[in-house]
Formats: structure tokens, sequence, C-alpha cells
């Protein structure tokens, strides 16, 4: 079966006369709602009943009638997590007095290409003596990572704190362990924000310059995840909406520190393929303890490691991913042929 795949703007009489012409329209994020009265305009109403909606957000300014007013008229929408798709449900119904379509919801899955990585010993081990290398760390030194853009919202702030309240805890009872390391892969130190001095600042404050290490964004998660020993998945408030960078470094086989709120807690089993801590400050010595446990526990950070990647092997892969999607596709053409015929 022959495929094609044409590319072209989203505006424009081409984007209409496709739009118009399709059997099904996948609007991807909450925010491709604006475009559908932008471009479609009075054709709008046309499109509506084959119109899958696809959100992975779940911050509040995303809950804005000029984006998801048609939400209520839409064929479904698909969510990446559980809690995401009731907090939707929720939320547009309090705030904004409308109603959610048929909602479906699809866990992420990793691609190919990164389980190829994560499953190479030999590539791993190149990647985790380059990166290791880069930030001049010794080979045994206890890596702990968060990977995620410099903000609020995902806790940088409140993991070093709990970062420095582990090296303390370590050092008030003489603990036996190996140097600990925190390192933040996200950072943007020519975007100069308030929350990247911060950050610097307490480090400096603290004096654990040595101990901790600011990477900037990339793309390519693959080298960190090879190199560090424990990902820390710090998002605050209603957490993620799914997380995928979760999945992917229970592929690498590491143990996973997250907060208990969102997707992560649809991913993360507690106690078996990671730890998790309440968001918030209250989450903060939690955490702490929990980077104690893994840094003094070497058997218990590894299965719980194993037990990540069974779990990946089982339900977030990419074909997963895929089947899943195809079964909402398929309905959704259904029902949406219903409704075209009834008009």
């Amino acid at each position: 079966m022959s495929s094609r795949f044409l590319v072209f703007s989203a505006f424009g009489k081409e984007a209409i006369d496709t739009a118009l012409r399709a059997d099904l329209v996948v609007l991807n994020t909450a925010v491709a709602g604006k475009w559908l009265d932008y471009v479609l305009k009075e054709d709008v109403h046309r499109v509506l009943p084959k119109v899958l909606w696809w959100i992975h957000e779940m911050r509040g300014h995303y809950f804005k009638l000029e984006y998801v007013k048609h939400l209520p008229s839409v064929a479904g929408a698909m969510i990446d997590s559980h809690v995401t798709a009731e907090y939707w449900k929720n939320r547009t119904q309090e705030r904004l007095k409308i109603k959610m379509p048929e909602t479906y919801v699809v866990h992420l899955g990793n691609s190919n290409e990164l389980m190829q990585v994560a499953e190479d010993s030999v590539a791993k081990r190149v990647l985790r003596e380059h990166v290791r290398e880069s930030l001049g760390v010794r080979n045994d030194d206890l890596l702990f990572a968060l990977i995620n853009s410099v903000s609020r919202g995902k806790g940088q702030d409140l993991f070093l704190r709990s970062f420095y309240e582990a090296l303390q805890l370590i050092k008030q009872k003489k603990m036996q362990v190996p140097p600990l390391h925190a390192v933040i892969v996200g950072s943007d130190m020519s975007a100069h924000t308030k929350l990247e001095m911060e950050l610097r600042d307490y480090v400096t404050q603290k004096k654990i310059q040595d101990r901790v290490h600011f990477v900037n964004k990339t793309l390519t998660v693959a080298p960190y995840l090879a190199a560090v020993d424990v990902l820390v998945q710090n998002s605050q408030g209603r957490g993620e909406c799914f997380g995928r960078i979760t999945i992917e470094a229970m592929a690498f086989q590491l143990p996973v520190l997250g907060t208990a709120a969102g997707g992560t807690t649809e991913i993360v089993v507690n106690g078996t393929t990671g730890l998790l801590h309440p968001a918030g400050k209250e989450g903060v010595t939690t955490l702490a303890k929990h980077i104690v446990k893994l840094a003094t526990h070497v058997e218990r950070r590894l299965t719980i490691g194993k037990r990540g990647y069974e779990r990946v092997k089982e339900r977030f892969l990419e074909h997963h991913m895929a089947e899943r999607i195809g079964e909402v596709l398929k309905e959704v053409l259904r029902k949406s042929k219903i409704r075209s015929s009834k008009h």
C-alpha cells in the first residue's frame, strides 16, 4: 500500500480546500483551535464534524474560549493521559460552560531510534564517557538529572533545594556514598531569565558549584540519559500532561524520582519503577530523602531501573502508540461518517 505525504502552508485556499475534502482532520495542540476560525472562517462548521483534536497541554492559559470554543462540536478529542482528560472535562465545564466531545486517552510511546540507542550497550558506554568527560565528573560519581527547559513549572529551583538537603543529610549521617552531582539540562543563559539567575545564585551561595552542572537546551537527550544515573521529573502544579522524558529515561533503565502529579502517576509505579514525591514545597524534603535512598542502595537503584525498562517494553513503545492512535482514528472516522450522512 503506497502512502503519500503532502506538506503545505496551514494558511490560504489550499488549506481550506484540503480540510473540506478530507475524511478526517487532526488538530494538534489546544492552540490549533485558533486556526479553525482564522483560516476556515465561514466553512468551519463543515469541517468540525470530522475533526479529531489532539491535546497535549494542561497549563491554565490554554483554557480560553477563543482557543477551545469549538470543542463540543468536533468528532472527538485525544489526550495523552487520563488525569489530563479528566482535568479538561471538569475545567471546560466549570470555567467555560462547554462540554468536551467523546475523549480518547492515548499514552505516548518511545521512538524506535531512541530504543535502539537505549538497548545498545556500546553506544551507551561511549555516550556516557563523552558526556561525563565534558561535565568533568568521574565514572563512579552519581548523577541526578532534571531534563526540561528551565521554568518555575518544571521545578528546577525546588530540585536544587532537595539536592542540597540530600548532601546535608549524607554529611550529617556520615554516609559512605560516591560523590553526588545534579545536572540541569535545559538551561538558557542567553535568555538571562530571573529564574536562571536565581538557580545559579543559589548554587554559589550554597557553595555547591562543583556538584551542579548547567547544560544548554538540547533536542538530543539520549547522550544525557546514557550519562546519568537517575532522572528527576519535578514538574509542579498539575504536573505534566504526560512527560515523554519519563518514558525515555525508563528506556535507559533509569529510576525516576517524580512528582505525584499529572501523567507521571500513570507512567511511574511508585516504589517499583520510581519514587513519587508531592509537588510544591512540601515535596522538597521527600525528594531529598529519595535522592539519599537511591544514592545509598545501589541494588535498589538498578532494580527500579530494570523494572522501568520492562514497563516501557510492555506499554510505552512506538508501536503501542501507533496501534492506539489507529483504533481512535477508525472509531472517529466511523462516527464522523454517520454524522455526515445525517446532515
